[in-house]
């Protein structure tokens, strides 16, 4: 929509300023076109605005600073980067595209809105910084990687799809998961599975080294080894469908 408008016209857009919808121009500067290459920048402290990037489609959005809750939630395609932090509930329900985050994302990465059935649905995010708690709850299809440490209940109730963490993980992770994979890369692992997931073998996934090289390409910094790295399966959760996975690196 931005693409199509004038200077004018987006300035007289209204947002939600608590239970009153206000002009946008009350709130933000606003200057260029981004009818020439496509990208959408704010800049500035966006910590305290909501819902920037809900719904995204196509084109480049920046974030030069951190941004406030749900960003990039319902995005369907394109790609937003943000510079500093992310707040809860960065990329629920994600449909496609992809999204960056610089900094640190809080709780809720990726996940489904309490009550939904499934969360993300395609796409791909990417965080360099850590993660809060029920990162790709419900998770149906897409990629998930962190960088950094995330917190507890890590793919509850994954229905598909992959998470992928390089540091230390909380408690409960896959807890209710019936597909999908998880893999761990830190070494050593410190990660306390649950009993409902049993060991099934030592290997080296091929699919694993094609994500991993995906990420490369991305410019995702990955750590020394774990390309050729053997990794311990644990199936489960068996208190579900138990056809899910946990690839944990093997401490050489």
């Amino acid at each position: 929509i931005v693409r199509e408008q004038t200077v004018d016209q987006v300035r007289a857009t209204l947002i939600q300023h608590g239970n009153r919808r206000e002009p946008l121009g009350e709130f933000f500067d606003v200057s260029g076109s981004a009818s020439d290459d496509q990208q959408l920048v704010w800049a500035g402290d966006c910590s305290r605005v909501k819902r920037i990037g809900e719904k995204h489609s196509c084109g480049q959005m920046l974030i030069e600073g951190d941004a406030g809750m749900h960003l990039g939630a319902e995005m369907t395609g394109g790609e937003i980067t943000v510079r500093g932090r992310a707040a809860d509930w960065a990329g629920a329900e994600m449909r496609g595209g992809r999204l960056r985050i610089e900094g640190n994302a809080g709780h809720c990465l990726g996940a489904g809105y309490r009550g939904a059935t499934r969360g993300m649905t395609g796409g791909e995010i990417l965080v360099t910084g850590s993660a809060g708690d029920e990162v790709g709850t419900a998770l149906r299809r897409g990629l998930i990687a962190v960088a950094g440490s995330v917190g507890h209940a890590a793919g509850f109730g994954m229905i598909a799809g992959s998470l992928m963490f390089f540091g230390d993980v909380g408690r409960h992770i896959g807890a209710g998961m019936k597909r999908g994979s998880i893999s761990l890369f830190s070494t050593p692992c410190r990660a306390e599975l649950l009993p409902s997931f049993h060991y099934a073998c030592s290997d080296r996934p091929t699919f694993l080294a094609i994500y991993l090289r995906h990420l490369q390409q991305l410019g995702f910094a990955l750590p020394d080894g774990c390309l050729d790295a053997h990794y311990d399966r644990y199936c489960g959760d068996l208190i579900e469908l138990g056809k899910g996975e946990i690839l944990v690196r093997r401490d050489e």
